[in-house]
């Protein structure tokens, strides 16, 4: 199931727990995706775009691939 709800910096920065400031940093440095939809000015994301963006992030490894 695919899901297009619409994010903004605040749900992305909750779902990858960081400052709303750093995803509008993340995003001015080029290392968000662009975004899917820009209403008023201001950007939003399908939470679909973030879930993939988060699991291609460098240093992203899932607890499977942890060594310990």
């Amino acid at each position: 199931m695919t899901d297009r709800r619409l994010w903004s910096y605040k749900e992305i920065a909750a779902h990858i727990g960081v400052q709303t400031d750093t995803v509008r940093t993340y995003r001015k440095h080029g290392m968000l995706p662009a975004p899917d939809l820009t209403e008023n000015g201001k950007p939003y994301w399908f939470a679909d775009t973030i879930r993939t963006w988060v699991a291609e992030r460098p240093g992203n490894r899932s607890r499977r691939d942890q060594r310990g």
